[in-house]
Order: structure tokens, then C-alpha cells, then sequence
């Protein structure tokens, strides 16, 4: 997690960021994204009942192309009401006429950029009110600095440049074909606290050069989040401001692709799905505090559904994160995340271990069962629990993290 992939040049993507202000330091935390000829997008969003008012923007913009996409950190723009829509509206029209002005400078064939033509990624403290003017006044600073070609340095600016309380930045790439034809696949997302998906559960922004409709990108986003984005959680707290966004250039051309059950975008749809689950395990390592990277197997459920249950009954088990974070092969709180669900489970064949190390075996305690071994296993930075339930043939996985005294303090204190 420690080892950052080497993004370059995407064609049609530029990137600036610079400082606002809003930490009260020089940090990055306004970052902006600028698609010169536009891009295909698609996003997934929260499923809060209270999204935040960048959310509700980004809703409500119908249009077929988005030509620039702005993230700021330390205000969520969440449960600020009209005020904070209001924001969002000056600012896209602010930056729509900028950026026209930047089409009339650079481009032989420029074009207008309308307000709707603008998304937002807020992330930060809920219910403050939101800083329109220390984003308006960096407007001009962004638009001077964006740049048309990319470099790894300049991405990493990005990536940290949206981040909040992560301790890294999270970056992957995946580079394959379509028909004859080499794509990129480049993602950045943030995410460390108030993570379960509900959704996509963090602020993921994914680019390609492909050339791919919205209706394709939509369908290719949501099929891909069910075993990454969907199958990871840091705290079981959904975020009022939770959005994962595809962009597509279309500036390699390649074979046309008409459905999303076309194999001409077979290895593309893997390589997403690779993207994809690179970011999400990325914000898992990172987890406010984290001392352990966990993966829940849970195999032969009735349904998928019940899988997913009992892994997530497990992942988020506060007894079960501590224990870990303790290094203690409590496995006696496994089975109490298990039974708590409403679930199948054949009590017989009922099948638990640590890594390698068999717990359960047959509904029982394994007569071998070494708790020296386990509790060496427990050591481990990456833990592995696998969980057989013999009910059936359906299996799901689950990523998360253990909790450790410094989640306390991190929470503690995070408005201070």
C-alpha cells in the first residue's frame, strides 16, 4: 500500500490544485479537474437520506458532457441548506466563464461552458458553513495552473490535495486494450473515516481515454462497485457526501462499443474492476488508525446476500476490530458477529480460520487447533479470516480495519 503506480499523460485531462486556505495553511485543498473537449461521465452517489449540497448539484445537472470537476476538502458543504446550493451555483457560474475564456485562448474551435456543465466533490466537517469566497477568490489561480500534461507528481498533488484525515494518498492505474487499441484506466480517491458502502462509501474519481457512451460508462461503474466500493468498510458509517465518478475522453479511438455485454471491452472491464479495488483496499489500509489491513472470506451461503451480511456483521464488530487491533485470536467473537445475523447456517460444518489456522472445524473447536500458532498469525499487518457456512454455494469478501487507540483520538479530535 506503501507503493505508488506510475500515472502520466492521460489525453484530455488536465489537472490544477492549489491552496484556498481553508486548513488555515499552504496545503493543497482545492483541486480541479478540466476536460477541454469535454468527457463522458457517469457517477454513483450516496444513498443518505441527507446528501450534501454538492450532491444535490451534481444530481440536477442534466448534460451529456461534464467539462470540469472541482473537489475541495475541509468543508463537506453537508446541512447547509439553500445557502450551500447557492454556493455551488456561483461558483459553477464563476468557473464556466473562466473556463470559456480559457477555450477562447487555447482552442482553434472554442466552445461555451455552461454552469451544468460543472460537478463538485466536497469533503470535510458537516454543518460549518461553506467557504464560497475563499474558493471564489482561487478561481483565477486555478485556471492559470491547470496542466495539459500530466506527470506522476502531478497526480500525486491531486490525490493528496482531496484528502482529509487520510494519511496517504490513494492512486492506480490500469493500462489495456479495446479492439487493437491501448486505454488507460487512472484513479485517485480520499477516504479513511465514515466509510460502509451504502453506496461507493468515499470521494473516487476515475479517467479514461477510452471512448465510452454515458449509458455504457453508468452500467460498467455499478457492476464494478459491487466488490470494491461496495465491499469495504472502515467504521459502518455511511458519508452524506459519498460519490464515485467515471470520465471518458474518447480520445483513443477504437472499435465501437455498443453494449456492456460486448467482449470487446472484456479486459476493459477487468482492468476497471482492478482500479477500482486498488483505491478501495488503499482506503481501508488507511483507516483512521489503522494497525491492520482485514479480509472477511465468507463462502458457501445460501445467497450472496447473506454472505455480505454476515461479512459486514463481522468487519464492523467493534469486539472483533479491537481483538485484532490487540492481536488476540478471539475467536469466540467471530461466532458472535456470525449468530447475530439473520442468516442460514449449518451448525454442523460450520468452518472458521485465521489464515491457515483452523478454529472451527465440523460446528467445533478443531482438535489441533494451536492458539500460540494463532496468536503468532495475529502479528500479522494483513489478516485474513475465512468462514465457512455450508449452507450453500454463494460467497462474498469484505475489506476492512482494526480498531486501535488512535481511531479514538483521531475522532476525538477531529474538529480541533
Amino acid at each position: 500500500m506503501n507503493q505508488f503506480q506510475d500515472l502520466d499523460h492521460i489525453d484530455g485531462v488536465s489537472i490544477s490544485s492549489v491552496s484556498a486556505n481553508l486548513y488555515n495553511s499552504k496545503r493543497d485543498d482545492l483541486v480541479m479537474f478540466y476536460f477541454r473537449d469535454g468527457a463522458n461521465f457517469a457517477s454513483v452517489y450516496t444513498n443518505s437520506k441527507i446528501p450534501s449540497e454538492n450532491i444535490r448539484w451534481n444530481i440536477n445537472q442534466k448534460t451529456k458532457k461534464i467539462f470540469s470537476l472541482m473537489v475541495n476538502t475541509k468543508n463537506a458543504n453537508s446541512f447547509t441548506g439553500e445557502s450551500g446550493y447557492k454556493s455551488m451555483e456561483k461558483i459553477a457560474d464563476l468557473l464556466s466563464k473562466q473556463l470559456t475564456n480559457k477555450q477562447k485562448e487555447d482552442e482553434e474551435h472554442p466552445v461555451k461552458i455552461k454552469p451544468k456543465n460543472i460537478i463538485f466533490g466536497c469533503t470535510g466537517t458537516i454543518g460549518e458553513k461553506f467557504p464560497e469566497e475563499k474558493i471564489k477568490d482561487k478561481i483565477p489561480e486555478l485556471i492559470e495552473n491547470i496542466k495539459y500534461t500530466q506527470n506522476k507528481y502531478i497526480w500525486m498533488k491531486a490525490a493528496l490535495g482531496i484528502m482529509t484525515t487520510d494519511t496517504q494518498p490513494k492512486m492506480s492505474m490500469e493500462i489495456c486494450k479495446i479492439g487493437n487499441a491501448e486505454v488507460k484506466i487512472y484513479g485517485i480517491a480520499k477516504g479513511s473515516g465514515m466509510i460502509q458502502p451504502n453506496m461507493a462509501t468515499t470521494l473516487a474519481y476515475v479517467f479514461t481515454d477510452a471512448d465510452i457512451s454515458n449509458e455504457i460508462l453508468k452500467k460498467l461503474l455499478k457492476k464494478n462497485l459491487s466488490n470494491t466500493f461496495h465491499a469495504i468498510t472502515c467504521d459502518g458509517d455511511t458519508s452524506t457526501n459519498d460519490m464515485v465518478t467515471i470520465f471518458s475522453t474518447s480520445k483513443v479511438k477504437h472499435v465501437k462499443v455498443d453494449s456492456v455485454n460486448s467482449e470487446k471491452i472484456n479486459e476493459f472491464d477487468e482492468a476497471l474492476n482492478k482500479v477500482l479495488l486498488n483505491l478501495a483496499k488503499r482506503v481501508v489500509a488507511d483507516g483512521e488508525g489503522a494497525s491492520k489491513f482485514i479480509t472477511i472470506n465468507v463462502n458457501k451461503c445460501k445467497t450472496e446476500q447473506e454472505a455480505k451480511m454476515i461479512a459486514f456483521s463481522i468487519a464492523n464488530s467493534p469486539l472483533v476490530k479491537t481483538a485484532i487491533a490487540g492481536e488476540d485470536p478471539n475467536w469466540g467473537r467471530i461466532i458472535m458477529a456470525i449468530g447475530k445475523t439473520e442468516t442460514v447456517i449449518n451448525l454442523k460444518r460450520l468452518s472458521i480460520k485465521f489464515g491457515e489456522n483452523i478454529i472451527i472445524h465440523n460446528g467445533k473447536i478443531y482438535s489441533n487447533y494451536d492458539e500460540t500458532l494463532a496468536s503468532e498469525y495475529m502479528q500479522n499487518d494483513n489478516i485474513e479470516i475465512n468462514i465457512d457456512i455450508f449452507s450453500g454455494s454463494k460467497n462474498f469478501t469484505a475489506y476492512t480495519m482494526d480498531f486501535t487507540k488512535k481511531y479514538i483520538e483521531i475522532n476525538a479530535d477531529y474538529r480541533s
